[in-house]
Protein backbone atom coordinates (compact mmCIF):
# COMPACT_ATOMS: atom_id res chain seq x y z
CA UNK A 1 0.00 0.00 0.00
CA UNK A 2 1.29 3.34 -0.88
CA UNK A 3 1.51 6.70 1.18
CA UNK A 4 -1.43 8.97 1.11
CA UNK A 5 -0.64 12.11 -0.55
CA UNK A 6 -0.65 14.84 1.56
CA UNK A 7 -2.47 17.82 0.17
CA UNK A 8 -1.43 21.15 0.87
CA UNK A 9 -3.01 22.91 3.73
CA UNK A 10 -5.15 25.57 1.52
CA UNK A 11 -6.71 21.86 -0.40
CA UNK A 12 -10.06 20.84 1.52
CA UNK A 13 -10.08 18.71 4.50
CA UNK A 14 -10.89 15.43 4.04
CA UNK A 15 -7.82 13.90 2.60
CA UNK A 16 -5.58 16.07 5.12
CA UNK A 17 -8.14 13.92 8.02
CA UNK A 18 -7.11 10.76 5.84
CA UNK A 19 -3.71 11.40 6.24
CA UNK A 20 -3.73 11.95 9.87
CA UNK A 21 -5.83 9.11 10.50
CA UNK A 22 -3.12 6.62 8.28
CA UNK A 23 -0.58 8.26 10.47
CA UNK A 24 -1.98 7.04 14.00
CA UNK A 25 -2.74 3.79 12.67
CA UNK A 26 0.73 2.90 11.05
CA UNK A 27 3.41 1.62 13.19
CA UNK A 28 6.65 2.53 14.20
CA UNK A 29 9.16 2.68 10.73
CA UNK A 30 10.27 3.98 7.36
CA UNK A 31 6.73 4.62 5.96
CA UNK A 32 4.79 6.06 8.99
CA UNK A 33 8.62 8.54 8.84
CA UNK A 34 7.83 9.32 5.88
CA UNK A 35 4.43 10.02 5.91
CA UNK A 36 4.69 12.14 8.83
CA UNK A 37 7.64 14.00 6.87
CA UNK A 38 5.34 15.00 4.20
CA UNK A 39 2.43 16.34 6.91
CA UNK A 40 4.87 18.27 8.43
CA UNK A 41 6.11 20.07 5.54
CA UNK A 42 2.31 20.33 4.27
CA UNK A 43 2.04 22.63 7.38
CA UNK A 44 5.02 24.01 7.46
CA UNK A 45 4.26 27.08 6.03
CA UNK A 46 2.00 28.56 8.59
CA UNK A 47 4.23 27.95 11.44
CA UNK A 48 6.30 29.88 9.66
CA UNK A 49 3.62 32.70 9.21
CA UNK A 50 2.96 32.34 13.21
CA UNK A 51 6.76 32.73 13.88
CA UNK A 52 6.66 35.55 11.82
CA UNK A 53 4.84 37.50 14.10
CA UNK A 54 6.87 37.70 17.10
CA UNK A 55 10.25 38.66 14.88
CA UNK A 56 10.32 42.01 16.46
CA UNK A 57 10.82 40.43 20.05
CA UNK A 58 14.52 40.25 19.75
CA UNK A 59 14.97 36.95 18.63
CA UNK A 60 16.29 36.23 15.18
CA UNK A 61 13.77 35.08 12.45
CA UNK A 62 15.42 31.77 12.03
CA UNK A 63 15.48 30.76 15.44
CA UNK A 64 11.72 31.42 15.75
CA UNK A 65 11.35 29.62 12.84
CA UNK A 66 12.94 26.45 14.28
CA UNK A 67 11.10 26.48 17.43
CA UNK A 68 7.88 26.63 15.40
CA UNK A 69 8.89 23.82 13.54
CA UNK A 70 9.48 21.89 16.73
CA UNK A 71 6.42 22.67 18.37
CA UNK A 72 4.42 21.59 14.67
CA UNK A 73 6.07 18.22 14.79
CA UNK A 74 4.69 18.33 18.41
CA UNK A 75 1.16 18.89 17.15
CA UNK A 76 1.34 16.72 14.48
CA UNK A 77 2.17 13.75 16.38
CA UNK A 78 -0.52 15.24 19.23
CA UNK A 79 -3.49 15.73 16.79
CA UNK A 80 -6.64 12.91 16.75
CA UNK A 81 -8.75 14.00 14.05
CA UNK A 82 -11.22 11.68 15.17
CA UNK A 83 -12.44 14.39 17.72
CA UNK A 84 -13.77 16.63 15.22
CA UNK A 85 -11.62 19.86 15.12
CA UNK A 86 -9.49 21.00 12.30
CA UNK A 87 -5.74 19.95 12.56
CA UNK A 88 -5.00 24.29 12.39
CA UNK A 89 -7.34 25.05 15.26
CA UNK A 90 -5.23 22.28 17.55
CA UNK A 91 -1.77 22.92 16.11
CA UNK A 92 -1.99 27.22 15.97
CA UNK A 93 -2.31 27.39 19.92
CA UNK A 94 0.19 24.49 19.95
CA UNK A 95 2.67 26.53 17.99
CA UNK A 96 2.19 30.11 20.27
CA UNK A 97 2.69 28.19 23.23
CA UNK A 98 5.76 26.82 22.78
CA UNK A 99 7.02 29.98 21.19
CA UNK A 100 5.85 31.69 23.90
CA UNK A 101 7.48 29.18 26.29
CA UNK A 102 10.32 29.90 24.63
CA UNK A 103 10.79 33.81 25.21
CA UNK A 104 9.83 33.29 28.62
CA UNK A 105 11.94 30.61 29.21
CA UNK A 106 15.12 31.31 26.81
CA UNK A 107 15.17 35.28 25.66
CA UNK A 108 15.30 36.67 28.86
CA UNK A 109 18.95 38.17 29.66
CA UNK A 110 18.27 37.95 33.38
CA UNK A 111 16.13 35.00 34.85
CA UNK A 112 12.75 36.61 36.85
CA UNK A 113 9.89 34.83 38.39
CA UNK A 114 6.78 34.29 35.93
CA UNK A 115 4.93 36.49 37.99
CA UNK A 116 7.08 39.52 37.17
CA UNK A 117 7.42 38.42 33.35
CA UNK A 118 3.30 38.66 33.03
CA UNK A 119 3.69 42.08 34.77
CA UNK A 120 6.21 43.14 32.55
CA UNK A 121 3.95 42.27 29.18
CA UNK A 122 0.76 43.85 30.89
CA UNK A 123 2.91 47.25 31.57
CA UNK A 124 4.82 47.05 28.14
CA UNK A 125 1.07 46.23 26.16
CA UNK A 126 -0.20 49.74 27.84
CA UNK A 127 3.27 51.60 27.56
CA UNK A 128 2.82 50.81 23.56
CA UNK A 129 -0.85 51.97 22.93
CA UNK A 130 0.17 55.23 25.34
CA UNK A 131 2.98 55.94 22.90
CA UNK A 132 1.35 55.16 19.84
CA UNK A 133 -1.44 57.90 21.12
CA UNK A 134 1.25 60.41 21.79
CA UNK A 135 0.73 60.59 25.12
CA UNK A 136 3.39 60.27 27.93
CA UNK A 137 2.70 57.52 30.35
CA UNK A 138 3.28 57.56 34.33
CA UNK A 139 3.30 55.05 36.63
CA UNK A 140 -0.53 56.46 37.70
CA UNK A 141 -1.60 55.87 33.94
CA UNK A 142 -0.46 52.23 33.74
CA UNK A 143 -2.13 51.52 36.97
CA UNK A 144 -5.45 52.94 36.03
CA UNK A 145 -5.08 50.86 32.44
CA UNK A 146 -3.52 47.62 34.09
CA UNK A 147 -5.44 47.81 37.30
CA UNK A 148 -2.28 46.73 39.24
CA UNK A 149 -0.88 48.30 42.23
CA UNK A 150 1.63 50.97 42.10
CA UNK A 151 4.32 48.07 42.84
CA UNK A 152 3.45 45.78 40.79
CA UNK A 153 3.61 48.63 37.79
CA UNK A 154 7.39 49.55 39.02
CA UNK A 155 7.68 45.92 39.02
CA UNK A 156 7.04 45.54 35.27
CA UNK A 157 8.56 48.87 34.57
CA UNK A 158 12.00 47.44 36.19
CA UNK A 159 11.50 43.73 34.02
CA UNK A 160 11.90 45.60 31.24
CA UNK A 161 15.09 45.94 31.82
CA UNK A 162 15.79 42.39 32.62
CA UNK A 163 14.62 41.19 28.85
CA UNK A 164 17.47 42.79 27.05
CA UNK A 165 20.87 44.65 27.85
CA UNK A 166 23.71 46.31 26.17
CA UNK A 167 27.24 45.24 26.04
CA UNK A 168 29.31 46.74 28.26
CA UNK A 169 31.79 47.74 25.07
CA UNK A 170 29.13 49.94 23.69
CA UNK A 171 29.55 53.28 24.25
CA UNK A 172 26.89 55.56 26.17
CA UNK A 173 25.37 57.75 24.00
CA UNK A 174 25.98 56.53 20.22
CA UNK A 175 27.78 59.72 17.94
CA UNK A 176 28.47 61.69 21.47
CA UNK A 177 31.26 62.86 22.39
CA UNK A 178 32.06 59.97 24.38
CA UNK A 179 35.58 59.47 22.55
CA UNK A 180 35.79 56.26 22.44
CA UNK A 181 34.43 55.31 25.92
CA UNK A 182 32.67 52.43 26.67
CA UNK A 183 29.99 51.39 29.57
CA UNK A 184 32.66 49.30 30.95
CA UNK A 185 34.71 52.75 31.43
CA UNK A 186 31.79 54.09 33.37
CA UNK A 187 32.09 51.25 36.26
CA UNK A 188 33.22 51.77 39.84
CA UNK A 189 35.95 49.28 41.16
CA UNK A 190 36.68 48.33 44.89
CA UNK A 191 37.50 51.23 47.04
CA UNK A 192 40.72 49.94 49.41
CA UNK A 193 39.95 52.42 51.47
CA UNK A 194 36.72 50.37 52.92
CA UNK A 195 38.78 47.96 53.87
CA UNK A 196 40.41 50.26 56.62
CA UNK A 197 36.96 52.04 57.68
CA UNK A 198 36.89 49.55 60.46
CA UNK A 199 40.68 50.27 61.74
CA UNK A 200 39.98 53.79 61.33
CA UNK A 201 36.92 54.15 63.13
CA UNK A 202 38.65 51.83 65.89
CA UNK A 203 41.76 53.61 66.30
CA UNK A 204 40.50 57.51 66.12
CA UNK A 205 39.48 57.46 69.88
CA UNK A 206 42.82 56.33 70.47
CA UNK A 207 44.67 58.96 68.45
CA UNK A 208 43.16 61.73 70.22
CA UNK A 209 44.00 60.17 73.52
CA UNK A 210 47.73 60.66 73.39
CA UNK A 211 49.30 63.95 74.03
CA UNK A 212 49.99 66.89 71.53
CA UNK A 213 53.43 65.89 70.78
CA UNK A 214 52.85 62.29 69.80
CA UNK A 215 49.34 63.21 67.98
CA UNK A 216 51.77 65.86 66.01
CA UNK A 217 54.39 63.50 65.18
CA UNK A 218 52.13 61.18 64.27
CA UNK A 219 50.14 63.75 61.74
CA UNK A 220 53.54 64.38 60.16
CA UNK A 221 54.51 61.30 59.21
CA UNK A 222 51.37 59.32 58.09
CA UNK A 223 49.27 62.17 56.87
CA UNK A 224 51.48 64.75 55.74
CA UNK A 225 53.97 62.51 54.36
CA UNK A 226 56.75 63.69 56.13
CA UNK A 227 60.01 61.71 56.65
CA UNK A 228 61.55 60.53 59.89
CA UNK A 229 64.44 62.98 59.07
CA UNK A 230 62.42 66.00 58.62
CA UNK A 231 60.25 65.46 61.57
CA UNK A 232 63.34 65.46 63.41
CA UNK A 233 64.29 68.56 62.08
CA UNK A 234 61.63 70.18 63.37
CA UNK A 235 61.97 69.37 66.74
CA UNK A 236 65.46 69.74 67.12
CA UNK A 237 66.09 66.19 67.84
CA UNK A 238 67.72 62.97 65.90
CA UNK A 239 66.19 60.82 63.33
CA UNK A 240 66.54 57.55 65.49
CA UNK A 241 64.63 58.96 68.43
CA UNK A 242 61.56 60.24 66.55
CA UNK A 243 62.11 56.35 64.57
CA UNK A 244 61.72 55.43 68.81
CA UNK A 245 58.67 57.35 69.38
CA UNK A 246 56.88 56.38 66.17
CA UNK A 247 57.32 52.71 67.54
CA UNK A 248 56.02 53.59 70.21
CA UNK A 249 53.05 54.66 69.58
CA UNK A 250 52.12 52.22 66.90
CA UNK A 251 52.62 49.52 69.28
CA UNK A 252 50.52 51.31 71.91
CA UNK A 253 47.55 52.16 69.50
CA UNK A 254 47.76 48.20 68.39
CA UNK A 255 47.81 46.55 71.69
CA UNK A 256 44.96 49.09 72.98
CA UNK A 257 42.83 48.52 69.91
CA UNK A 258 43.43 44.47 70.21
CA UNK A 259 42.58 44.59 73.31
CA UNK A 260 39.01 46.69 72.96
CA UNK A 261 38.04 44.24 70.17
CA UNK A 262 38.64 41.35 72.58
Amino acid sequence: MSVTRVRHPHDDAPDTVADFRLLRTLPEGPRRDGLRDEVVRAWLPMAHRIATRYRDRGESLEDLRQVAALALVKAVDGFDPDRGAAFPSYAVPTITGELSKHFRDHAWVLRVPRRTQELRRRVTMVCQEIARSGGEFSDAEIAARTHLGADEVREGLSARNAYAVLSLDVEPAAGGAGGGTTLADTLGGPDPGLETVVDRESVRPLIGALSDRDRRILYLRFFRGLTQQRIAAQYGVSQMYVSRVLNRICTQLREQALADAA
